[in-house]
């Protein structure tokens, strides 16, 4: 009885503890909507001059404002804690919206980032002040976008464009690029209960490739 304590304790419990962090340490397999079905973007341009949209894909979405280049190091923090792990993906793009009149400063923030990471999934795209304060709107936040138009919080959209996070008591609506702690717990908790969904589902259809979601 003591060895099959001791074998049960050596082999069992690690692996226990290993599917539950890896679904979230808060235990969920489905990740609550927030803001459901939230706006695509407009006709508006990327630094690649591509029109970006939020359908189909999982988006990491960010609000730049116009003092991209003072912020830059929340970028880097997003990208080496969040986007250096999960950019294979092809089912996932990082998307900040920012002022039009940012595109050089977003240009210069990409170049510096594409030195040491292939940086295709990444991308800005630009609006005017008005619309960009429209499109945060409908997303019915309670954090508010500062005088810049800007926020260092990021937000989680599934394929449907629904506002992903935390309901109830444990109510998270955003992930603060500040923190790098905060963007390597909470945050990574939360993607991989999203990751979780999406993989569930495709095995269920028979229909996952390594490298999609």
């Amino acid at each position: 009885m003591k060895k099959k304590l001791i074998l049960f304790t050596l082999f069992v419990v690690p692996i226990v503890a290993y599917l539950f962090f890896a679904t979230g340490v808060h235990g969920f397999t489905h990740l609550p909507t927030v803001t459901p079905k939230v706006a695509d973007f407009g006709d508006w341009r990327s630094t690649r001059n591509e029109r970006i949209s939020l359908n189909g894909k999982i988006t990491i979405l960010g609000f730049g404002g116009k003092d991209l280049l003072k912020n830059r190091g929340n970028l880097y923090n997003l990208q080496q804690k969040v986007y250096l792990r999960y950019h294979e993906f092809t089912d996932l793009q990082f998307v900040y919206l920012c002022p039009i009149g940012t595109e050089a400063d977003a240009a210069q923030i990409l170049e510096a980032m594409t030195a040491t990471t292939d940086m295709s999934h990444w991308h800005f795209v630009f609006a005017t002040p008005e619309e960009i304060q429209k499109f945060h709107s409908q997303l019915k936040l309670q954090g508010k976008l500062g005088p810049d138009f800007g926020t260092s919080h990021v937000y989680l959209l599934d394929k449907d464009r629904n506002l992903r996070g935390r309901t109830g008591e444990e109510y998270r609506e955003g992930y603060n690029t500040f923190h790098p702690a905060e963007l390597s717990n909470e945050m990574l908790d939360d993607f991989k209960v999203m990751l979780y969904e999406y993989r569930a589902a495709y095995k269920k259809n028979n229909n996952a490739s390594p490298r999609e979601i």
